[in-house]
């Protein structure tokens, strides 16, 4: 079978509406169905359409006293101050903690550059109202007059411009090999955008293309599709460890020559291509591949039920309709009773009403007097009130909702049952697990967003170019990549290499770093109020956490308050101590070194005296032994010499 890829216009053409009418056809029960719940829940549309009807024939009254936005904002505020962080690790030996510490810095940075909190928040936003939202990860131009590329996250508005894969089955959509990102435009929008397109003729029936899908008398129906398949490749195992596509390593064969750097084996492999066509329903307008390995498409599913072949999507109130509707009419039943309680009639004897004309607007208007003929007075019948059976059962569908949705008074933040502290934190508790779900799609999504961009920036950020990367607090700082950098701590240069090497995505879930600085800050407080003996040891770190102009400043004259022992290191002072310690070191070993050598020259000295000692002694012995023979001699020879006539030799 032909690949896409093979494929003339035509009969890629043909396969793309063919993939939407699949894509539509399985979605179409799940958008009626999400479509429902979103103008139940946020447009207050609840009231059946016949009910409503006829009851405003009767003019009656009907009432919508809308919950369900209250219970969707809770969790979407929730993940909004709980929103996942993204984690990079190092998988193999060509990537690092030190290069992951960068990716994690230009991550935040493409988070904060392109308002990725606003492509979140509108992504679980739709999937706690209707059941799914989306949002997309792109590639655009740094700026207008540039030439590198960054990474965005943007947010798809409309959940419904997008149709998935309908054989997807995992949670985060990382095995979508097909999508489609829609929209409508009018002829005249159409003309203007794509100049170059073919000019279709919309009024022409005999188009074979002609469908209202993709064509109306006033719009025209522009999509993304984006498809993925595997293709077969050869990869070579080098000698140096680099793995490499066979094209790639003979296109610089020389150079690993050189480097003696040679193949050790090879094998044929599987590589992901992902293309993207701009496509109406008359011909394709343009094709481009995709420099990743994923549909960049992202979604944040609700409440997932598949039963058979069906995957169903539900929203936070899908389940509680009926009883928001059951809350509407009988709110709507005690207004009305209430609203004819001034109509209850009088009574009075017959004719005892002929006298006044003013009786007869005595239920609408007030009066000053009445006056009546006769000796009974007219009396009126007195209100009986609202029926209890109307507000119990108000009552009975209000906790009907909580029920159905998990979520009780204490999780609204309302007065509940409970009374200790304890016990109110324990149903807050399990309001929140029994909405967590939410909450982890939206993590599960973010997750595979950072894999997303794990995966293209060795694609993007291919040159040297210097990055504007944000920490853990937003504090923002530039760092060279893809090029040698000296540290200050480094003995040689390194560099940060984001082409190569292999890293894991995780998520981190939990407060923000200024919720979290703040909520260390009212911790500290409550201790030092406990233990006011604590105050002068931590006062600069609980004015480090306080979010007010001057804090920093603060904090560190209050440090400079505590003893040496508590301040711990200070880097100038421990490098100044760290040269003051080595020049001692460096006196101490010349001393010592003067001493040996000093005792030394004595040694030679005393050595040399010896020396010269023992020659003069020598010269000394050999001269009596001279003489000693001599005189022996002498004897010998009977002519012995007079002392007086012996001169002996000088000696020294």
């Amino acid at each position: 079978m032909a690949s896409y890829s093979d494929k003339k216009p035509d009969d890629k053409l043909a396969d793309i509406r063919e993939a939407f009418k699949v894509c539509e056809e399985a979605e179409a029960t799940n958008r009626e169905q999400a479509r429902h719940d979103l103008e139940f829940g946020r447009m207050g549309v609840q009231w059946p359409d016949e009910v409503k009807r006829q009851r405003e024939r009767d003019r009656r009254p009907c009432l919508t006293v809308n919950r369900m936005p209250t219970f969707i904002r809770q969790i979407v505020n929730d993940a909004r101050m709980n929103k996942p962080a993204i984690k990079c690790h190092p998988v193999d030996s060509h990537a690092d903690v030190e290069t992951a510490k960068v990716l994690n810095g230009l991550i935040r940075q493409i988070e904060v550059s392109s308002n990725a909190d606003a492509a979140y928040a509108t992504a679980i936003d739709d999937a706690v109202s209707m059941g799914f939202g989306y949002f997309r990860v792109d590639i655009d131009f740094a700026t207008d007059d540039a030439f590198e590329r960054d990474i965005r996250i943007e947010r798809i508005m409309n959940p419904f411009s997008v149709y998935r894969d309908p054989r997807s089955t995992a949670v985060d959509s990382s095995d979508w090999n097909m999508a489609f990102v829609t929209e409508l435009l009018t002829h005249d929008e159409f003309e203007a955008n794509y100049p170059d397109a073919e000019k279709v003729d919309f009024e022409n029936k005999s188009l074979e293309q002609r469908d209202n899908v993709w064509y109306t008398d006033d719009t025209v129906r522009v999509a993304e599709y984006w498809s993925r398949e595997e293709v077969d490749r050869e990869i070579v195992l080098l000698s140096d460890g680099q793995i490499l596509d066979v094209d790639v390593f003979e296109a610089q064969r020389d150079f690993f020559e050189i480097e003696g750097v040679l193949p050790v084996q090879s094998r044929m492999s599987k590589r992901t291509k992902v293309k993207q066509c701009v496509v109406t329903g008359a011909e394709v307008l343009s094709e481009i591949e995709w420099a990743g390995r994923y549909i960049p498409i992202i979604p944040v599913y609700g409440e997932e039920v598949v039963v058979g072949e069906n995957r169903s999507f539900h929203s936070l109130i899908h389940f509680a309709k009926d009883s928001q509707q059951m809350y509407n009419f009988w709110r709507t039943a005690a207004a009305e009773l209430v609203a004819l309680a001034p109509k209850a009639p009088w009574i009075g004897p017959i004719g005892a009403f002929n006298t006044d004309a003013k009786w007869s607007t005595a239920n609408s208007a007030n009066h000053a007097y009445l006056e009546y003929d006769g000796g009974t007075a007219p009396t009126r019948q007195p209100f009986a009130g609202v029926p209890a059976g109307a507000i119990q059962e108000a009552l009975n569908s209000s906790d009907d909702m909580k029920s159905v949705i998990g979520m009780f008074d204490a999780s609204l933040g309302n007065m509940g049952k409970e009374v200790s502290g304890k016990a109110i934190a324990a149903r807050q508790r399990e309001g929140d697990i029994g909405t967590y779900h939410f909450i982890d799609n939206l993590s599960r999504a973010i997750r595979h967003a950072g894999r997303i961009i794990v995966d293209l920036i060795p694609s993007i950020y291919t040159e040297a170019r210097v990055l504007r990367v944000l920490g853990e607090d937003n504090e923002a700082s530039t760092v060279p990549v893809n090029q040698p950098v000296q540290g200050q701590d480094d003995p040689e240069p390194r560099i940060y290499d984001l082409t190569t090497g292999k890293y894991d995505v995780v998520v981190k879930l939990g407060p923000s770093f200024t919720t979290q600085r703040q909520e260390a800050a009212e911790q500290m407080m409550l201790l030092v109020q406990q233990f006011p003996q604590a105050a002068p040891i931590i006062g600069d770190l609980i004015a480090k956490n306080l979010d007010w102009p001057g804090a920093e400043e603060m904090a560190e004259r209050l440090k400079k308050l505590l003893p040496e022992q508590i301040q711990g290191a200070d880097p100038e002072k421990e490098q100044m101590k760290a040269q003051l310690t080595e020049a001692t070191a460096i006196i101490q070993q010349l001393q010592v070194d003067r001493s040996i050598y000093e005792q030394k020259n004595q040694i030679d000295a005393n050595k040399l005296t010896l020396d010269a000692q023992k020659v003069v002694t020598d010269k000394y012995r050999a001269e009596t032994d001279r003489m000693e023979a001599l005189v022996k001699a002498e004897k010998e020879n009977s002519a012995i010499p007079s002392l007086e006539d012996f001169q002996p030799n000088s000696l020294i």
